[in-house]
Protein backbone atom coordinates (compact mmCIF):
# COMPACT_ATOMS: atom_id res chain seq x y z
CA UNK A 1 0.00 0.00 0.00
CA UNK A 2 1.48 3.36 -1.02
CA UNK A 3 1.25 6.52 1.07
CA UNK A 4 -1.71 8.01 -0.84
CA UNK A 5 -3.77 4.84 -0.54
CA UNK A 6 -2.98 4.56 3.15
CA UNK A 7 -3.96 8.19 3.78
CA UNK A 8 -7.15 7.82 1.73
CA UNK A 9 -8.10 4.75 3.75
CA UNK A 10 -7.43 6.47 7.07
CA UNK A 11 -9.34 9.60 6.05
CA UNK A 12 -12.31 7.41 5.21
CA UNK A 13 -12.08 5.48 8.46
CA UNK A 14 -11.86 8.68 10.51
CA UNK A 15 -14.82 10.33 8.75
CA UNK A 16 -16.90 7.15 9.04
CA UNK A 17 -16.14 7.01 12.76
CA UNK A 18 -17.14 10.62 13.26
CA UNK A 19 -20.44 10.33 11.39
CA UNK A 20 -21.27 7.26 13.51
CA UNK A 21 -20.67 8.84 16.90
CA UNK A 22 -23.68 8.07 19.08
CA UNK A 23 -23.93 10.59 21.95
CA UNK A 24 -27.50 9.62 22.88
CA UNK A 25 -26.92 5.85 22.76
CA UNK A 26 -29.43 5.25 19.97
CA UNK A 27 -27.45 2.32 18.59
CA UNK A 28 -29.03 2.01 15.13
CA UNK A 29 -25.86 3.31 13.45
CA UNK A 30 -23.97 0.27 14.73
CA UNK A 31 -26.56 -2.02 13.14
CA UNK A 32 -26.61 -0.31 9.75
CA UNK A 33 -22.92 0.41 9.28
CA UNK A 34 -21.53 -3.16 9.07
CA UNK A 35 -23.98 -4.06 6.30
CA UNK A 36 -23.37 -0.84 4.39
CA UNK A 37 -19.61 -1.31 4.77
CA UNK A 38 -19.85 -4.86 3.44
CA UNK A 39 -21.83 -3.55 0.47
CA UNK A 40 -19.30 -0.83 -0.39
CA UNK A 41 -16.16 -2.78 0.49
CA UNK A 42 -14.44 0.39 1.71
CA UNK A 43 -15.10 3.38 4.01
CA UNK A 44 -18.51 4.81 3.18
CA UNK A 45 -17.59 8.49 3.09
CA UNK A 46 -14.68 8.24 0.68
CA UNK A 47 -16.49 5.63 -1.42
CA UNK A 48 -19.52 7.91 -1.79
CA UNK A 49 -17.45 11.01 -2.50
CA UNK A 50 -15.23 9.28 -5.05
CA UNK A 51 -18.16 7.77 -6.96
CA UNK A 52 -20.01 11.07 -6.95
CA UNK A 53 -16.97 12.93 -8.29
CA UNK A 54 -16.51 10.27 -10.96
CA UNK A 55 -20.17 10.56 -11.97
CA UNK A 56 -20.89 14.29 -11.89
CA UNK A 57 -18.89 16.89 -13.77
CA UNK A 58 -18.88 20.68 -14.07
CA UNK A 59 -22.08 21.93 -15.67
CA UNK A 60 -24.09 18.79 -14.83
CA UNK A 61 -27.56 18.90 -13.32
CA UNK A 62 -28.05 16.95 -10.07
CA UNK A 63 -31.24 16.36 -8.11
CA UNK A 64 -31.13 15.98 -4.32
CA UNK A 65 -34.32 14.53 -2.85
CA UNK A 66 -34.86 15.32 0.83
CA UNK A 67 -37.50 16.11 3.42
CA UNK A 68 -39.20 13.83 5.96
CA UNK A 69 -42.51 15.07 7.41
CA UNK A 70 -43.20 13.99 11.00
CA UNK A 71 -46.42 13.45 12.97
CA UNK A 72 -48.34 14.72 14.81
CA UNK A 73 -47.63 18.23 13.50
CA UNK A 74 -47.25 17.34 9.81
CA UNK A 75 -44.05 19.41 9.69
CA UNK A 76 -40.70 18.40 8.12
CA UNK A 77 -37.76 17.63 10.37
CA UNK A 78 -34.42 19.43 10.35
CA UNK A 79 -32.42 16.31 9.49
CA UNK A 80 -31.77 15.94 5.78
CA UNK A 81 -32.77 19.36 4.52
CA UNK A 82 -29.95 21.17 6.36
CA UNK A 83 -27.15 19.06 4.94
CA UNK A 84 -28.84 19.04 1.54
CA UNK A 85 -28.48 22.81 1.26
CA UNK A 86 -24.90 22.62 2.53
CA UNK A 87 -24.15 19.94 -0.08
CA UNK A 88 -25.61 22.27 -2.70
CA UNK A 89 -22.98 24.82 -1.71
CA UNK A 90 -20.18 22.28 -2.21
CA UNK A 91 -21.54 21.19 -5.58
CA UNK A 92 -21.92 24.77 -6.79
CA UNK A 93 -18.30 25.48 -5.87
CA UNK A 94 -17.43 22.55 -8.17
CA UNK A 95 -19.48 24.07 -10.98
CA UNK A 96 -22.34 21.57 -10.63
CA UNK A 97 -26.02 22.60 -10.79
CA UNK A 98 -27.99 21.28 -7.78
CA UNK A 99 -31.77 21.18 -7.49
CA UNK A 100 -33.45 20.27 -4.20
CA UNK A 101 -36.59 18.16 -4.58
CA UNK A 102 -38.62 18.21 -1.37
CA UNK A 103 -42.08 18.51 0.22
CA UNK A 104 -43.60 21.98 0.04
CA UNK A 105 -43.24 22.20 3.82
CA UNK A 106 -39.45 22.38 3.41
CA UNK A 107 -39.55 25.47 1.19
CA UNK A 108 -39.32 28.02 4.04
CA UNK A 109 -36.18 26.33 5.37
CA UNK A 110 -34.51 26.14 1.95
CA UNK A 111 -35.30 29.80 1.36
CA UNK A 112 -33.87 30.71 4.77
CA UNK A 113 -30.69 28.65 4.37
CA UNK A 114 -29.77 29.54 0.78
CA UNK A 115 -28.33 32.96 1.74
CA UNK A 116 -26.57 31.37 4.73
CA UNK A 117 -24.52 29.26 2.29
CA UNK A 118 -24.14 32.17 -0.15
CA UNK A 119 -26.41 30.91 -2.91
CA UNK A 120 -29.14 32.54 -4.98
CA UNK A 121 -32.31 30.45 -4.99
CA UNK A 122 -34.49 29.76 -8.03
CA UNK A 123 -37.60 27.69 -8.65
CA UNK A 124 -36.63 25.65 -11.71
CA UNK A 125 -33.59 23.79 -13.07
CA UNK A 126 -33.56 25.90 -16.25
CA UNK A 127 -32.94 29.11 -14.33
CA UNK A 128 -29.66 27.99 -12.77
CA UNK A 129 -27.94 26.27 -15.68
CA UNK A 130 -26.11 29.42 -16.81
CA UNK A 131 -25.75 31.12 -13.45
CA UNK A 132 -22.96 30.96 -10.87
CA UNK A 133 -23.66 30.77 -7.13
CA UNK A 134 -27.16 29.45 -7.69
CA UNK A 135 -29.33 26.51 -6.66
CA UNK A 136 -32.97 25.65 -7.24
CA UNK A 137 -35.74 24.04 -5.22
CA UNK A 138 -38.78 22.19 -6.60
CA UNK A 139 -41.62 21.00 -4.35
CA UNK A 140 -42.60 17.42 -5.14
CA UNK A 141 -46.20 16.28 -5.04
CA UNK A 142 -47.75 14.26 -2.23
CA UNK A 143 -50.35 12.92 -4.68
CA UNK A 144 -49.27 9.47 -5.86
CA UNK A 145 -51.36 9.92 -9.01
CA UNK A 146 -49.37 13.01 -10.00
CA UNK A 147 -45.95 11.71 -8.96
CA UNK A 148 -45.12 9.78 -12.13
CA UNK A 149 -45.90 12.77 -14.33
CA UNK A 150 -43.76 15.15 -12.25
CA UNK A 151 -40.94 12.61 -12.05
CA UNK A 152 -40.88 12.24 -15.83
CA UNK A 153 -40.83 16.02 -16.31
CA UNK A 154 -37.86 16.41 -13.98
CA UNK A 155 -35.87 13.45 -15.30
CA UNK A 156 -36.43 14.49 -18.91
CA UNK A 157 -33.99 17.31 -18.10
CA UNK A 158 -31.31 14.59 -17.99
CA UNK A 159 -29.65 14.87 -14.58
CA UNK A 160 -26.24 13.26 -14.17
CA UNK A 161 -27.27 11.78 -10.81
CA UNK A 162 -30.13 11.56 -8.31
CA UNK A 163 -29.18 11.79 -4.63
CA UNK A 164 -31.60 11.04 -1.80
CA UNK A 165 -30.91 12.31 1.70
CA UNK A 166 -33.23 11.39 4.59
CA UNK A 167 -36.17 11.08 2.21
CA UNK A 168 -39.07 8.73 3.04
CA UNK A 169 -39.46 5.61 0.95
CA UNK A 170 -42.53 3.40 0.69
CA UNK A 171 -42.32 -0.23 1.75
CA UNK A 172 -43.19 -3.14 -0.55
CA UNK A 173 -46.89 -2.41 0.00
CA UNK A 174 -46.57 1.24 -0.95
CA UNK A 175 -46.88 2.54 2.62
CA UNK A 176 -44.57 5.18 4.15
CA UNK A 177 -43.71 4.82 7.84
CA UNK A 178 -42.11 6.89 10.54
CA UNK A 179 -39.48 5.45 12.89
CA UNK A 180 -42.07 3.98 15.26
CA UNK A 181 -43.89 2.04 12.56
CA UNK A 182 -46.86 4.33 12.02
CA UNK A 183 -48.35 5.03 8.59
CA UNK A 184 -47.42 8.58 7.54
CA UNK A 185 -48.11 8.16 3.82
CA UNK A 186 -50.48 11.12 3.49
CA UNK A 187 -47.80 13.51 4.81
CA UNK A 188 -44.96 12.53 2.49
CA UNK A 189 -43.86 13.68 -0.94
CA UNK A 190 -43.92 10.66 -3.25
CA UNK A 191 -40.39 11.32 -4.51
CA UNK A 192 -39.40 7.66 -4.45
CA UNK A 193 -41.46 7.43 -7.66
CA UNK A 194 -38.82 9.70 -9.19
CA UNK A 195 -36.04 7.57 -7.72
CA UNK A 196 -37.50 4.39 -9.24
CA UNK A 197 -37.80 6.04 -12.64
CA UNK A 198 -34.20 7.22 -12.39
CA UNK A 199 -33.16 3.62 -11.76
CA UNK A 200 -35.13 2.49 -14.81
CA UNK A 201 -33.35 5.11 -16.92
CA UNK A 202 -29.94 3.99 -15.62
CA UNK A 203 -29.29 7.34 -13.96
CA UNK A 204 -26.78 6.80 -11.12
CA UNK A 205 -28.46 6.86 -7.71
CA UNK A 206 -26.94 7.79 -4.34
CA UNK A 207 -28.72 7.48 -0.99
CA UNK A 208 -28.10 8.58 2.61
CA UNK A 209 -30.14 7.28 5.54
CA UNK A 210 -29.99 6.58 9.26
CA UNK A 211 -32.74 4.04 9.97
CA UNK A 212 -34.15 2.01 7.10
CA UNK A 213 -37.36 3.80 6.10
CA UNK A 214 -35.49 6.14 3.74
CA UNK A 215 -35.26 5.85 -0.04
CA UNK A 216 -32.47 3.47 -1.07
CA UNK A 217 -32.13 1.62 2.20
CA UNK A 218 -33.45 -1.59 0.71
CA UNK A 219 -29.86 -2.02 -0.44
CA UNK A 220 -29.15 -3.60 2.96
CA UNK A 221 -32.55 -5.22 3.40
CA UNK A 222 -31.41 -8.33 5.25
CA UNK A 223 -29.68 -6.40 8.04
CA UNK A 224 -32.53 -3.93 8.47
CA UNK A 225 -35.35 -6.49 8.61
CA UNK A 226 -33.37 -8.66 11.01
CA UNK A 227 -32.37 -6.03 13.57
CA UNK A 228 -34.29 -2.74 13.20
CA UNK A 229 -37.54 -2.39 15.22
CA UNK A 230 -40.75 -2.42 13.12
CA UNK A 231 -38.77 -3.21 9.96
CA UNK A 232 -39.92 -6.77 9.33
CA UNK A 233 -43.26 -7.83 7.93
CA UNK A 234 -46.39 -8.89 9.79
CA UNK A 235 -44.60 -9.75 13.02
CA UNK A 236 -43.62 -6.18 13.85
CA UNK A 237 -45.66 -3.88 11.58
CA UNK A 238 -47.69 -1.49 13.75
CA UNK A 239 -49.90 0.12 11.12
CA UNK A 240 -51.61 -3.00 9.83
CA UNK A 241 -50.17 -3.02 6.32
CA UNK A 242 -47.97 -6.01 7.27
CA UNK A 243 -45.04 -4.59 5.31
CA UNK A 244 -42.79 -3.06 7.96
CA UNK A 245 -40.97 0.26 7.77
CA UNK A 246 -38.16 -0.69 5.39
CA UNK A 247 -38.11 1.26 2.14
CA UNK A 248 -38.42 -0.96 -0.90
CA UNK A 249 -35.81 0.81 -3.03
CA UNK A 250 -32.13 0.11 -3.63
CA UNK A 251 -29.40 2.62 -4.42
CA UNK A 252 -26.27 2.21 -6.48
CA UNK A 253 -24.25 3.96 -3.77
CA UNK A 254 -25.28 3.94 -0.11
CA UNK A 255 -24.18 5.68 3.08
CA UNK A 256 -25.53 5.22 6.60
CA UNK A 257 -24.79 7.31 9.69
CA UNK A 258 -26.08 8.10 13.17
CA UNK A 259 -27.67 11.23 11.70
CA UNK A 260 -28.16 11.55 7.95
CA UNK A 261 -26.87 15.13 8.06
CA UNK A 262 -23.64 13.91 9.67
CA UNK A 263 -23.26 11.40 6.87
CA UNK A 264 -23.49 14.18 4.31
CA UNK A 265 -20.92 16.22 6.23
CA UNK A 266 -18.59 13.22 5.98
CA UNK A 267 -19.16 13.12 2.22
CA UNK A 268 -18.48 16.85 1.92
CA UNK A 269 -15.29 16.47 3.97
CA UNK A 270 -14.15 13.61 1.73
CA UNK A 271 -14.85 15.70 -1.38
CA UNK A 272 -12.79 18.52 0.12
CA UNK A 273 -9.93 16.09 0.74
CA UNK A 274 -10.03 14.65 -2.78
CA UNK A 275 -10.11 18.14 -4.27
CA UNK A 276 -7.50 19.48 -1.80
CA UNK A 277 -9.73 22.46 -1.02
CA UNK A 278 -10.91 22.93 2.57
CA UNK A 279 -13.27 25.70 1.45
CA UNK A 280 -15.48 23.02 -0.08
CA UNK A 281 -16.50 22.10 3.46
CA UNK A 282 -18.52 24.52 5.51
CA UNK A 283 -17.35 25.84 8.88
CA UNK A 284 -18.88 25.18 12.30
CA UNK A 285 -20.10 28.78 12.24
CA UNK A 286 -22.01 28.19 8.99
CA UNK A 287 -23.37 24.94 10.42
CA UNK A 288 -24.75 26.80 13.43
CA UNK A 289 -26.33 29.50 11.29
CA UNK A 290 -27.92 26.93 8.97
CA UNK A 291 -29.40 24.96 11.88
CA UNK A 292 -30.86 28.11 13.43
CA UNK A 293 -32.22 29.26 10.06
CA UNK A 294 -33.98 25.94 9.48
CA UNK A 295 -35.34 25.83 13.01
CA UNK A 296 -36.60 29.41 12.90
CA UNK A 297 -38.22 28.64 9.54
CA UNK A 298 -40.39 26.03 11.26
CA UNK A 299 -38.49 22.76 10.87
CA UNK A 300 -38.67 20.49 13.91
CA UNK A 301 -36.28 18.19 15.71
CA UNK A 302 -37.18 14.49 15.69
CA UNK A 303 -39.01 14.97 18.99
CA UNK A 304 -41.24 17.71 17.56
CA UNK A 305 -39.62 20.69 19.26
CA UNK A 306 -38.79 23.88 17.38
CA UNK A 307 -35.26 23.75 18.75
CA UNK A 308 -31.97 24.24 16.87
CA UNK A 309 -31.11 20.54 16.89
CA UNK A 310 -30.92 17.59 14.50
CA UNK A 311 -32.17 14.13 15.47
CA UNK A 312 -31.87 14.85 19.16
CA UNK A 313 -28.38 16.30 18.75
CA UNK A 314 -28.04 19.87 19.98
CA UNK A 315 -26.50 22.34 17.50
CA UNK A 316 -23.32 22.48 19.60
CA UNK A 317 -22.74 18.75 19.01
CA UNK A 318 -23.38 19.12 15.27
CA UNK A 319 -20.92 22.02 15.10
CA UNK A 320 -18.35 19.93 16.95
CA UNK A 321 -18.74 17.10 14.43
CA UNK A 322 -18.16 19.55 11.57
CA UNK A 323 -15.10 20.95 13.33
CA UNK A 324 -13.62 17.48 13.87
CA UNK A 325 -14.25 16.50 10.26
CA UNK A 326 -12.53 19.64 9.02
Amino acid sequence: MDQYTLTEYNIGEDLDSLMNLDPRGYGVCRILYPAAREYTGSPLTTNFAKKLLETVKEGDLVYIISGFVLPPFGVPETDGIISTVLLCRTLVLLGIKPVVVCPDGNLPAVKAMAPVVGLHLYSSPEEIMNLPAAMAVVPFTKDVNEAAKQAKTLLDKKPAAVITNEAPGANKNGIYHNATGLDVSDMQAKADVMFRLAKERKIPTFSIGDLGNEIGMGTIEEQITKYIPYAADADTCRCGCNGGIMADTKADTLLTATVSDWGVYGIIAAIAWYKKDINLMHTPEMEKEAIFAASRAGMIDMYGWLNPAIDGQDYTICCAVVKLMR
